[in-house]
């Protein structure tokens, strides 16, 4: 049959990988209401099994794309396509946080004592770490686009030393983060508030921490050459998701530590 994509063969990946997934919702449930060792134990079990499962299955996308060679012009345009697609989605899930926060930020109801933030929550200097963090993704977005320069300028080296430097940056943000946490004066119990912040900042440092090891896949395959300056489709997705967090940061800081403060 003459069509302009690549059929391949049967593949146990999709259905573990949907599998997994529902294991790792119904493990979060379970710990989320039982909160004991026992369901984290499960939880994390189930985590390191969907990791395996997805490491597996790109491991099979990347054999099948650089060294069988059988990409062509049309699944290159698909797959940039669905990872715009996939930053989208992305877009109107922290849509669905920000709308969230407004809809208390702007009309504080009178259970909060009409004030925002409410009444005994003691929220972040916007000068301290988060404007550090702010610093450092920012940064990081620059060295990425200079990595991806170098990169279409076939200076492997040096677009290498920029990945390595960003993906550093990425990992120090991660600590930053924590460290914020841990020196919170309220928890996610405390209020709409502590509730939305602690939602909106975790799933962001979850989409950097999964940036992060999205950037270090693709480190790793530019030291094996895996990438040509006209070619490195899997880093080019790296480098957009990478902007997006940036982007998403920009705008937690504005309206969720500098407006707040």
């Amino acid at each position: 049959m003459m069509q302009p994509f690549y059929l391949t063969s049967k593949s146990p990946w999709p259905l573990l990988s949907s599998f997994s997934l529902m294991n790792v919702m119904i493990s979060s449930l379970k710990w989320i209401n039982n909160n004991n060792n026992m369901s984290l134990l499960v939880l994390i079990i189930n985590i390191l099994i969907l990791l395996l499962v997805m490491f597996q299955w790109w491991r099979d996308v990347i054999r099948e794309f650089t060294f069988l060679g059988v990409m062509t012009k049309y699944m290159y345009m698909n797959l940039r396509f669905g990872m715009i697609l996939f930053i989208v989605s992305e877009v109107f899930f922290f849509i669905s946080f920000f709308w969230s926060y407004f809809h208390y930020a702007l009309a504080p109801d009178i259970m909060i004592g009409m004030m925002w933030p409410p009444k005994g929550i003691k929220a972040f200097n916007p000068y301290d770490i988060p404007f550090l963090n702010s610093i450092i993704l920012i940064t990081s977005g620059l060295s990425i686009t200079w990595s991806h320069y170098c990169l279409l300028n076939n200076n492997m080296k040096m677009s290498l030393n920029s990945l390595m430097f960003t993906i550093m940056l990425g990992i120090y943000f991660t600590f930053m983060q924590a460290y914020e946490y841990k020196e919170a004066s309220f928890t996610i119990c405390d209020s709409c508030y502590g509730s939305i912040f602690f939602m909106m900042t975790g799933f962001h440092g979850l989409h950097v921490i999964v940036g992060t090891l999205f950037l270090m896949v693709q480190m790793l395959r530019m030291y094996k050459n895996h990438f040509k300056s006209y070619c490195h489709l899997g880093f080019e997705s790296a480098s957009w998701y990478w902007h997006f967090v940036d982007v998403v940061w920009l705008l937690l800081y504005i309206n969720l530590y500098w407006w707040s403060y």
